[in-house]
């Protein structure tokens, strides 16, 4: 009797990139001063703005598609670590 082991397969990663807390952020400034506030909606008190990725990975489980990601974001430079932070989820 074979037992089955299963193969990689593909997994969706969800990588949300954001301005450091305290770092100037112009696009969240634009769109808060310039569309909300003017459009009436008083009781949104601030935006931030960041970058979303959907990255597709071929790995044997979660776990490994989340650290790859994770991986590529930092040796590739993908976010500047000074400025940014990453959440990267499954």
């Amino acid at each position: 009797m074979r037992l089955h082991v299963p193969g990689p397969r593909v997994f969706s990663v969800k990588v949300v990139i954001s301005n450091t807390e305290g770092a100037s952020d112009p696009e969240g400034d634009v769109i808060y001063n310039n569309l909300v506030s003017k459009s009436g909606f008083r009781q949104v008190r601030a935006i931030r703005s960041g970058k979303f990725l959907r990255v597709e990975v071929q790995a044997r489980d979660a776990e490994s598609a989340k650290s790859l990601v994770t991986r590529m974001c930092d040796e590739l430079r993908i976010y500047n670590p000074a400025a940014h932070s990453i959440s990267v989820e499954v």
